[in-house]
C-alpha cells in the first residue's frame, strides 16, 4: 500500500558517528522512498556533499575529528542544502549556535521517528519554493533544484563549481560572458 508521506527519490545524506543509529535513519528513510547516503563522520560527510551533492542532509554534531558544527559552517560557505541537526545536545545555547551558524532545523535525541520524516519535508517543500525550471541545452538537462545534470539521459556527476559554472553558461546561452561574470 502506497502511503501519503513517501516521496520520491529524493537524497538525503546521515551524518552520524553512532553505526546503529545510521542504520536505524538509512532503513527508515529508506523505506520512505528517499535515497540515503551515510558518513560516520565530518570528513566523510563533507567529500560526500561535494560530490553526492543531496536534497537534504541530518547531521550529528557531536563526531571525533571534524564536528558537525565544522560541517555545517564549511557547507555553508557553498551551499543552501538543507540541514537538519539531530543532536543530544538539548541546551537553548547548542541550538541556537547551530541555528546561527546555518542548520534549517534542530531535533534534539530522543526524538520520534514521524516528526523527523515531518521536518524533512517541510524542509524539502520549502526548499523548492522559487527554484529556476529545469534547464535543456543540447542534449544536457540541468536540474538546479537537484542539482542534477544528464547528458543523453545518463548522469553526470560534477562538483558544485563546475554545476554552478554550467547552469550560468546554459542560462546564458544567447551571451556572451565575461570571466568575472
Amino acid at each position: 500500500r502506497q502511503r501519503e508521506d513517501r516521496v520520491a527519490g529524493e537524497r538525503v545524506l546521515v551524518v552520524d558517528d553512532e553505526p546503529q543509529m545510521r542504520r536505524a535513519l538509512r532503513s527508515a528513510l529508506t523505506t520512505y522512498g528517499y535515497d540515503v547516503s551515510v558518513a560516520d563522520g565530518g570528513v566523510a560527510a563533507l567529500e560526500t556533499i561535494a560530490t553526492w551533492l543531496p536534497d537534504a542532509i541530518v547531521l550529528d554534531l557531536i563526531m571525533p575529528q571534524v564536528d558537525g558544527l565544522s560541517v555545517l559552517r564549511d557547507t555553508r560557505t557553498w551551499s543552501s542544502v538543507p540541514i537538519i541537526v539531530l543532536s543530544a545536545r538539548g541546551a537553548e545555547a547548542d541550538k541556537v549556535t547551530a541555528l546561527d551558524q546555518g542548520a534549517d532545523d534542530y531535533l534534539t535525541k530522543p526524538f520520534g521517528m514521524p516528526e523527523l520524516l515531518a521536518r524533512l519535508r517541510a524542509m524539502l517543500r520549502r526548499r523548492t519554493v522559487g527554484v529556476a525550471d529545469v534547464l535543456v541545452a543540447g542534449n544536457v538537462t540541468i536540474d538546479p533544484q537537484h542539482y542534477r545534470v544528464t547528458r543523453d539521459g545518463e548522469e553526470v556527476h560534477l562538483t558544485p563549481t563546475e554545476f554552478d559554472l554550467l547552469r550560468v553558461l546554459a542560462s546564458e546561452a544567447d551571451r556572451v560572458l565575461t570571466h568575472r561574470q
